[in-house]
């Protein structure tokens, strides 16, 4: 069974890349694909092709798995290729219809986010992408991502509705980091009973979670 990755915002598979070893070394099957972020005129639907033309080989039932804009992508794959089952981590859960530029207001995020950073004792009102993202990734690892040149997140995938009547009938999963401050785990545990009517699986981190605590991931992802 192969393993298909799909990554969140500026759609760079490298998001996967202390992960994927890991899977390997379990005697898996990774695919890890780069999405077109940076073309304005790729949608979620484009996203989809790209990610289905790069598991269509696959051999078996794909377990697609995906980062946060990647959980947009990930339902539309299961319903073009045989998938035995979806797991999403730190995700933005889709409903039928909703443009995903929308999400952020419709779930409240930026309330719950506030509202984090206070329990937390941040004293500020706007997100540090440096800081916020990466204040449990190894500092050598975060260095190593700030110097990559990688492409920035057009809107294309943010403008039309959610293309699917509902969610597919395949087994799913969610897990949520623990110190999530874009998606903060109380605001992930309502969002997913919400919208998918699932309880979280807790795991340690942040948003990027691939990044900072690899092996708990792909212990979860095995499980």
């Amino acid at each position: 069974m192969a393993h298909l990755l799909i990554p969140g915002a500026g759609g760079s598979a490298w998001y996967w890349h202390r992960v994927v070893p890991l899977l390997e070394q379990a005697g898996l099957a990774v695919i890890a694909v780069d999405l077109p972020a940076d073309d304005p005129e790729a949608d979620l639907l484009t996203y989809a092709d790209v990610a289905s033309v790069a598991a269509m080989d696959a051999d078996g039932p794909l377990t697609i798995v995906a980062q946060s804009l990647g959980a947009m992508t990930a339902p539309i794959v299961a319903e073009r290729l045989p998938t035995a089952s979806l797991i999403l981590l730190n995700p933005m859960v889709p409903a039928p219809g909703e443009a995903p530029g929308n999400w952020w207001v419709n779930t409240g995020q930026k309330e719950a986010q506030m509202d984090y950073f206070r329990e937390i004792g941040i004293g500020r009102d706007e997100f540090d992408a440096v800081e916020d993202f990466f204040h449990d990734v190894p500092a050598e690892v975060r260095d190593t991502a700030l110097s990559r040149s990688e492409p920035e997140q057009s809107d294309g995938p943010f403008i039309e509705p959610w293309p699917l009547p509902d969610w597919p009938a395949v087994p799913t999963r969610v897990l949520a980091g623990s110190e999530d401050r874009l998606f903060p785990l109380e605001f992930q545990r309502r969002v997913v009973r919400d919208r998918l009517g699932l309880e979280v699986e807790v795991v340690p981190g942040g948003h990027l979670a691939a990044l900072s605590h690899p092996e708990a991931i792909a212990a979860a992802l095995l499980d």
